[in-house]
């Protein structure tokens, strides 16, 4: 059974009525972990899809992203965006449900509030209250305000970009500071270590281009470093 097929049947639960507590509960531990990841993406995109007042076909096609789609599951991907945005539930219960399943800026809901930005961002334009939303997910999943603007700086073209943000480090930090951060953000980024925090063979995409603006940050303030 491919995730696609088990995340529908866990969406399909909560259509039906399911509370939303009980089918968490049981995607608390690996491997299903990986499934309520996929869901919490799917449900909580859906849900910021209404966010900006506009629901476009760009939402699917954004998922791709951050998850690898097979052709033949992408019945299967449109329908558990279809079902979660059907739910009534508010994405702050989402929110919640799902930061429980971690502890407070966990590096997997740092993945998850990647995964959001990149739906943010499907139809090209980062609407003021999506920028609310993201950041009230942000609020519920203790994720703080440095790692919030580096993904501010790394994923919305227009926001100002600034490589000590995409680090996380101070402006002006030494460089053997920033080095340690750029080595930790390399590490926290390589494929296994995601792999290992629940996220799925589909969603490590998300580490390609994370990658790629981590070391452009770390060779800009090399070079700032050297002027």
């Amino acid at each position: 059974m491919s995730i696609w097929t088990r995340i529908a049947d866990a969406v399909a639960a909560l259509a039906k009525g399911e509370g939303l507590a009980s089918v968490f509960d049981r995607l608390k531990a690996p491997p299903e972990r990986s499934v309520g990841f996929t869901i919490a993406v799917i449900a909580l995109g859906a849900k910021m899809a209404k966010a900006d007042g506009q629901v476009t076909r760009n939402e699917v096609a954004a998922f791709r992203e951050v998850f690898a789609i097979p052709p033949a599951e992408e019945d299967n991907a449109a329908r558990v965006f279809n079902l979660a945005r059907q739910d009534v539930a508010g994405f702050d219960l989402y929110a919640g449900k799902i930061a429980a399943m971690f502890g407070p800026g966990d590096p997997v809901l740092v993945d998850l509030m990647e995964g959001l930005f990149h739906i943010a961002m499907a139809d090209g334009d980062y609407h003021p209250h999506e920028d609310a939303f993201l950041r009230e997910v942000a609020r519920i999943f203790g994720v703080d305000d440095r790692c919030f603007r580096s993904l501010l700086s790394r994923l919305v073209p227009d926001a100002p970009r600034d490589p000590y943000d995409v680090l996380r480090v101070p402006h002006g930090a030494p460089i053997e500071e920033v080095r340690a951060a750029w080595r930790q953000a390399v590490r926290d980024s390589h494929p296994d270590r995601m792999r290992a925090r629940g996220l799925p063979d589909e969603a490590l995409k998300m580490a390609e281009q994370r990658l790629i603006d981590i070391n452009r940050a770390w060779e800009e303030i090399q070079a700032r470093k050297a002027a």
